[in-house]
C-alpha cells in the first residue's frame, strides 16, 4: 500500500529589531520545519531563500526560547485537580480554614482532602497543626503540603493512614513534629512526607491518584501557562512511571506543545529498564534525562544540610540528611555505570560536598561515561567546592528566583552574611562553570523574567538587596535560561541557540531588556512563544 507523502516542511524567514542568537549577530534567521537553517541579514536570506514566507516580528526582541531546567509541571498540574491553598488562593489561616471546611462539607466521608501550596510565611495567623485540621474534620484524611513540597501538615486520620503514632521514630532523612506534651502535631518533614507520597515501585499510593485523562487535561493547561511566560522547554524534575505514561499519552494525542525532559524519581530506578528508559531515550519532544535523588532538605524551608549550625526549622542545628550515605553512593555508582545522568537535590555546603564525593567515586570506578551529572539547587559553595564542581564536569542548577521570592526567609534562617553568598551565580560563571536556569516551580514563580530580575538585581520583592556581588548581567541571565539549561539537560548540541542546525524555539519580548538593564526586566512582557517555528502562545 503506498504511503501518504509527508507535507513539505514550511520554509520561513523571521526578522525582528533585535535577535539574540548566542551564535553570531543576525537581523533575521531562516527555518525549515522545526530547525534553523541559516542566520544573517534579511536581504541575504531573502536572496538565498526566495520562496520563504517572511514573518516580521516587528520592533521586538527575540531570544532563544526560555528553558526551565528544573520545575515540576506534573505536580502543579495535579494540584489543579486537588485544592490550591497557595498565597494567591488563601491570604491567611482563617481563609485556609474556610476553604478546607468547604471542601470537607462537599467530600464523601473517608475520602482524602489534599491541599497544596500553603506558605506560612506569607499567610497571616497562628501556626496550623494536627488540632487545627482535626477541628475541620476527623472523618476525612487531610494533608496540607507546604509550598516547597518538602513539608506537609496532616490531621489524625491522615496520620493513621501512615501508621504513625506518638511512639513512632522518624524515618531516615525525615523528622516528625511533636507538641509540648509529646504528641504528634501533624508536621511531617522531608522523608516523613516524601516517602509515603512518592512511594516507589510496588507500593500503593498514599493518596489516591487522579485519572490519566484528567491529568492530561491539567497538564495541557499547565503547559499553556508555561508558554505564556515564554517557556518552550523544561525539565520535569520528579517523574514517576504514572507521570511518564501521562506525558507519553499527551504527546501521542498531539497535545504536548512544549519540549519536555524528565528525571525519574530514584525509588523507581529499578523499573527504568522495564519502562524502556535508558541514556538518550526519547526525541526532541519528549526525552528521558536521568535519575533524580535528594540528599538534604529545603533551602527556603530551613532544612538544608550545612557544615556549620544555623537556625534550622527543625532545631536540627544544621539541617536534615535525607539518605543513608552508603546507600546513596551505591545509587550514584549504579546510575553512572549504566551511562545515565544523576541529578541530586543538594542545598547546603556539606550536602554538596558529600554528593561530589559520590560522583567522584563513581567517575573513578567507571571512567569515560561522559555525562554531565547535575546538582540541583547547589545553593551554598566555597572556592574548594567550585573547583571540585568544575573538575568533575558537574552542572549546577540553582534557583534563579529564590532571592526575590524568599530573601527574608533566607536571612532569617542563615543570617545576613551567609544569605549574601547563597545561590552564587556570579561565582559559578567566573569559575567557568556552565549553569542551568531554573525556577523549581512551584517553589518560586515560573516566569523566567521574574527570575532574571532576581539574578540581575539580587533584590527581594520588598527591595532589600542580598549579596550584590553575586549579580549577573541580563545577557548572562538569558544565556542561563537557554544555552545553560540546554547543557544541563544534555541537549546543548541542538537547543538553546538560534543557529543553523538548532531547534527553532524562541520567545518574543516587547522590550529590549538587554538595553533596558536589570531595572527594566520587570516591565517587560512576553508577546509570543514559538516551538519548532510554530507559535504556541500569543498575547
Amino acid at each position: 500500500m503506498p504511503r501518504t507523502p509527508s507535507p513539505t516542511p514550511a520554509l520561513r524567514i523571521f526578522r525582528a529589531r533585535r535577535i539574540v542568537t548566542f551564535d553570531r549577530d543576525a537581523e533575521a534567521f531562516a527555518t525549515l520545519g522545526e530547525r534553523v537553517i541559516d542566520t544573517g541579514t534579511l536581504a541575504d536570506l531573502r536572496y538565498r531563500f526566495p520562496l520563504a514566507e517572511i514573518v516580521d516580528l516587528g520592533d521586538r526582541l527575540v531570544v532563544p526560547g526560555f528553558n526551565d531546567a528544573h520545575c515540576h509541571p506534573s505536580v502543579t498540574a495535579e494540584t489543579r485537580l486537588r485544592l490550591d491553598v497557595s498565597p494567591a488562593a488563601v491570604k491567611d489561616v482563617e481563609d485556609l480554614r474556610r476553604v478546607l471546611s468547604a471542601r470537607a462539607a462537599a467530600t464523601p466521608e473517608g475520602e482524602w482532602i489534599f491541599a497544596a501550596g500553603f506558605n506560612p510565611a506569607r499567610s497571616a495567623g497562628s501556626r496550623i497543626d494536627r488540632n487545627f485540621l482535626d477541628a475541620i474534620s476527623t472523618r476525612h484524611p487531610i494533608v496540607v503540603v507546604l509550598f516547597n513540597w518538602h513539608i506537609a501538615v496532616v490531621n489524625s486520620k491522615a496520620l493513621e493512614s501512615t501508621g504513625l503514632t506518638d511512639a513512632s521514630e522518624a524515618p531516615v532523612g525525615g523528622e516528625l513534629g511533636f507538641d509540648t506534651a509529646g504528641r504528634l502535631d501533624g508536621w511531617l518533614y522531608e522523608q516523613a512526607f516524601l516517602e509515603p507520597y512518592w512511594s516507589g515501585t510496588g507500593r500503593p499510593p498514599w493518596v489516591p491518584e487522579p485519572d490519566q485523562d484528567s491529568l492530561m487535561d491539567a497538564l495541557v493547561e499547565e503547559n499553556n501557562l508555561l508558554h505564556s511566560v515564554g517557556i518552550t522547554s523544561y525539565c520535569d524534575a520528579i517523574v514517576t512511571p504514572r507521570v511518564w505514561r501521562t506525558y507519553q499519552a499527551t504527546r501521542d494525542a498531539g497535545r504536548l506543545t512544549a519540549r519536555v525532559g524528565m528525571l525519574l524519581w530514584s525509588t523507581y530506578f529499578d523499573t527504568a529498564e522495564e519502562l524502556g528508559l535508558g541514556a538518550g531515550f526519547g526525541d526532541d519532544r519528549l526525552r528521558f534525562l536521568g535519575i533524580k535523588a535528594m540528599y538534604d532538605g529545603a533551602l527556603s524551608g530551613g532544612t538544608c544540610l550545612c557544615s556549620t549550625p544555623y537556625a534550622s526549622a527543625t532545631d536540627g542545628r544544621n539541617g536534615i540528611q535525607l539518605v543513608d550515605e552508603r546507600a546513596f553512593a551505591d545509587l550514584v555508582g549504579a546510575v553512572h555505570a549504566k551511562g545515565m545522568r544523576i541529578a541530586v537535590h543538594a542545598n547546603g555546603d556539606r550536602a554538596i560536598s558529600e554528593v561530589l564525593d559520590a560522583i567522584e567515586a563513581a567517575q573513578a570506578a567507571s571512567p569515560g561515561a561522559g555525562l554531565n551529572h547535575r546538582i540541583e539547587h547547589c545553593s551554598m559553595v566555597d572556592d574548594q567546592l567550585l573547583e571540585r564542581i568544575r573538575a568533575a564536569g558537574v552542572t549546577p542548577v540553582p534557583f534563579s528566583g529564590s532571592i526575590r521570592q524568599h530573601g527574608p526567609q533566607l536571612v532569617g534562617f542563615y543570617g545576613a552574611d551567609r544569605a549574601a553568598t547563597i545561590l552564587p551565580h556570579r561565582s559559578f560563571l567566573d569559575a567557568g562553570i556552565v549553569v542551568g536556569g531554573s525556577s523549581d516551580y512551584p517553589t518560586t514563580p515560573i516566569a523566567p523574567l521574574t527570575a532574571i530580575a532576581s539574578m540581575t538585581t539580587r533584590a527581594t520583592a520588598e527591595g532589600q538587596v542580598i549579596g550584590a556581588d553575586q549579580r549577573i548581567s541580563v545577557l548572562e541571565a538569558l544565556e542561563l535560561y537557554s544555552v545553560g539549561s540546554a547543557h544541563a539537560c544534555g541537549e546543548g548540541d541542538h537547543k538553546g541557540r538560534l543557529a543553523p542546525g538548532y531547534l527553532a524555539d524562541f520567545t518574543v519580548l516587547d522590550t529590549d531588556i538587554i538595553t533596558a538593564g536589570p531595572e527594566g526586566v520587570s516591565e517587560a512582557n512576553v508577546l509570543s512563544t514559538w516551538v519548532g517555528a510554530q507559535r504556541v502562545w500569543s498575547s
